[in-house]
């Protein structure tokens, strides 16, 4: 039972389903390597063990056995701004220090509706960002090398997952935060179609750049979590079922794609040559799949200045009154970004709207003639874990502090379901991960290519790993 943390969620479920282990074994497992590892690292600071133990023994196993979307009382880790029912809700930031939320919102509740069981929330940035700490909790470290920077925000779940203390992990991406840190820790991240999986109340119910999405150790794992995950909220107008579709099926069945372009910066971002030349030579093995790899990228012209000017009002919208009570308690970063939000004018969404209403069009003229396009997931590898955001890619100056991340949020424009897969190494030993795009309500396709792109690069294999110090 001591090794049961270092099964794949598969196969934990795979035993589960046939009642070879249990799910209050699972949950002690869990808790055995949490505690274990997790102070290193500080990825779960935020625990729910009592509430674990409680439901897993409520776990139906035999109905549970019957459903194909069950994990079957597998431990996740819930994210930080998630709702998890009578656990506190921080964001991060010490005006919700003791904010307990009394049922948890539609993303969890759907996973417990198939049997997860949530096991501690994981550590976040104050409200929002690339690079996870908060002055509630502290900083995440990356479990690679402490020294350096999990990303953000959904740091604390990627760290968990590669630290093997969860099995499974919720996300949530608005310009790259659940790309980021799965690039940084090699995981796997999945970011879908707005309304895959349904959101919770404290989101504008039409916003569709902020989207939840399952993270896990490889894309088989994130098939089956996406599974657990995926229906509609009588709460998220966008949300919708789709009871016929098994994305765990799909990984092995299906075409191959037979076109994909790869662009190393999408012709608008700055990037570091070291991340450009691993994602390039993992981009090339595509060819291994029968696939002629192009150059031929869409035009983003318009994405960033649109995404910033998006990004800026949807974060006044949520935080408009909490800024006018509690400036003082705030980062200062984010409040730039609400007042920026204040100050836009009726010309520069307008132009906004106009760029994503293009770009859109572009992509789907892209996908008449390629099935993914590849890029990097960063611009950078990890940076050291003291500064807060970073201010240079390779001796140019960033203009704000998340140009770094441009290239993940250059991709939320498109609302193009994005998996960020590890695909190689640093010449320090850190992880860099490669974005594939696929097209619109794609993710069969999306998870299958990645699926058999996993296999040709080797990496999943190495998690978990023990922190390195």
């Amino acid at each position: 039972m001591e090794d049961l943390y270092k099964l794949s969620a598969s196969e934990a479920v795979a035993l589960l389903r046939k009642t070879e282990v249990s799910p209050s074994e699972m949950v002690e497992a869990s808790i055995q390597r949490i505690e274990a590892v997790d102070e290193t690292v500080n990825s779960l600071p935020i625990r729910a063990f009592d509430r674990a133990r409680e439901q897993a023994k409520s776990i139906d196993v035999k109905a549970a056995a019957e459903n194909p979307r069950s994990l079957c009382g597998l431990p996740i880790a819930v994210k930080g701004y998630n709702d998890l029912g009578g656990v506190v809700t921080t964001y991060g930031s010490p005006i919700f220090a003791e904010n307990a939320a009394e049922v948890s919102d539609a993303t969890v509740a759907q996973l417990e509706e198939n049997d997860a069981v949530p096991i501690a929330k994981s550590n976040v940035p104050e409200w929002a960002g690339g690079h996870t700490f908060n002055p509630v909790f502290g900083t995440t470290r990356n479990p690679w090398n402490t020294a350096l920077s999990a990303g953000g925000s959904s740091g604390g779940s990627s760290v968990a997952l590669a630290t093997g203390q969860v099995w499974l992990a919720t996300g949530n991406d608005l310009g790259g935060s659940l790309r980021t840190p799965a690039s940084f820790n090699g995981i796997v991240g999945l970011r879908p179609s707005p309304g895959r999986v349904p959101r919770g109340s404290r989101l504008p119910a039409f916003d569709t750049l902020w989207v939840e999405g399952p993270m896990g150790r490889s894309v088989r794992d994130v098939a089956l979590m996406f599974d657990a995950g995926v229906g509609q909220s009588t709460g998220d107008p966008f949300s919708f079922n789709d009871p016929t579709t098994l994305f765990q099926n799909e990984l092995d069945t299906g075409t191959l794609p037979k076109r994909v372009a790869f662009s190393p910066d999408l012709g608008i971002v700055p990037m570091a040559k070291e991340v450009a030349d691993v994602c390039q030579t993992a981009a090339a093995r595509f060819a291994d799949l029968g696939a002629e790899v192009t150059i031929d990228a869409p035009d983003f012209t318009g994405a960033l200045d649109g995404f910033q000017a998006l990004k800026a009002v949807l974060l006044a919208v949520l935080m408009e009154p909490i800024l006018e009570q509690h400036r003082d308690k705030i980062a200062p970063e984010i409040i730039g970004n609400i007042e920026r939000g204040l100050e836009i004018t009726p010309e520069q969404i307008f132009e906004a709207e106009r760029a994503r209403h293009q770009l859109f069009h572009r992509m789907a003229k892209f996908f008449e003639t390629h099935d993914f396009l590849v890029c990097p997931t960063t611009s950078i590898t990890p940076f050291p874990v003291e500064q807060r955001y970073v201010t240079e890619i390779d001796g140019k100056p960033c203009e704000t502090y998340i140009d770094w991340f441009s290239i993940t949020f250059a991709l939320t424009m498109t609302s193009c379901p994005t998996i960020s897969l590890p695909c190689g190494f640093s010449e320090k030993g850190m992880p860099i991960g490669m974005q594939i795009v696929g097209k619109p309500k794609g993710e069969a396709a999306l998870l299958r290519v990645a699926h058999h792109m996993e296999a040709l690069l080797g990496v999943a294999g190495q998690l978990p790993i023990d922190p390195r110090t």
